[in-house]
């Protein structure tokens, strides 16, 4: 017999697993505390000669001003290495601090 498949439960979908998968990644790679707050999100990019989607990634450290790293790819095209580069690098993807 099958089991029991709610179907009110809340589904897990690939971008949530990734979104996931990159907070962890920031957090390693800028060696933050586990209840700092990091936001990931997918948004359309204006900017002139930017890729129609990027990923912004904010972090959002007690007492800071919250810093934003941009990568210009689709975030299910994220790798692990473009937010290191973003982080440590001087490459496209990079690291800026909120005004």
């Amino acid at each position: 017999m099958k089991s029991f498949v709610n179907p009110l439960a809340p589904r897990t979908n690939r971008l949530q697993v990734k979104s996931t998968e990159i907070r962890a990644w920031v957090r390693h790679l800028v060696d933050l505390p586990e209840d700092t707050p990091v936001s990931v999100v997918e948004l359309a990019c204006r900017d002139e000669g930017c890729p129609d989607i990027e990923t912004v990634i904010g972090i959002m450290e007690a007492n800071k001003p919250i810093r934003t790293i941009r990568v210009h790819m689709a975030l299910a095209e994220v790798t692990r290495n473009a937010i290191a580069e973003a982080v440590h690098g001087d490459s496209r993807p990079r690291l800026d601090s909120a005004r």
